[in-house]
Formats: structure tokens, C-alpha cells, sequence
């Protein structure tokens, strides 16, 4: 005996199809999601580490800097070309340290938040 099917109105067929579709959408935009936030992470974690080498290398050359002029006072010799490149790495330097610190405070209380 042959088994009828049971009959689906176009209606239904047409919200069964369209909930299928949200979901693959929704799927996809997490995928998404995920590969901007990955490369927002590298990103960052990049301008980190290339913060912290500029930090390193301004505190060694404010370092030298401080060790040349104690030996320039004693040659008594004019200013030297490279100070106004020495200051502003030293700027620049404080600029990221504060700028760093604000971020991480940020992260901080986000992280407690969520918490």
C-alpha cells in the first residue's frame, strides 16, 4: 500500500527555508566575526611588541644621550645634530607609554565586566 505524504503548504515550505537560511547566515557572519577579531589580535600584539622595542630603544638612547652630555660639558662642544631626532624619540616614547598604560586600564575593566 503506498504511504501518502503529508502535504506542506508553500507557506510553511517558504519559512522553513528561510529560518535555514538565517542560520547559515548567522554562521557565516560568526566566522567572520572571529577572522576580523584574529586579525585585530595580531595586529595589536605587532604594534605592541614594536611599541615596546621603540620604549627600549629611546630609554637607550635618552641613556646615551645623558652619558654624552656629561662628556660634552667637559670638551665644551656645540649641540649635535642628532639631539632634535634623540628628543623626539624620547617624546614619542612617554607619548606610547601613556597611551599603552590608558589601553590596558581599558582592557582591565572590560575584562572585570564580563566577569
Amino acid at each position: 500500500m503506498p504511504r501518502k505524504l503529508p502535504r506542506v503548504s508553500p507557506l510553511e515550505m517558504r519559512k522553513d527555508l528561510l529560518i535555514a537560511e538565517s542560520e547559515l547566515n548567522r554562521v557565516q557572519l560568526m566566522d567572520e566575526w572571529d577572522a576580523a577579531t584574529e586579525w585585530h589580535r595580531t595586529l595589536s600584539a605587532g604594534a605592541r611588541t614594536v611599541g615596546s622595542l621603540a620604549s627600549a630603544a629611546a630609554l637607550v638612547v635618552s641613556g646615551l644621550r645623558a652619558f654624552r652630555r656629561k662628556r660634552d660639558a667637559r670638551n665644551s662642544t656645540g649641540t649635535a645634530w642628532s639631539e632634535p631626532f634623540i628628543k623626539g624619540a624620547g617624546f614619542i616614547s612617554s607619548l606610547w607609554e601613556v597611551f599603552r598604560s590608558r589601553g590596558c586600564d581599558q582592557k582591565n575593566k572590560q575584562h572585570e565586566q564580563e566577569r
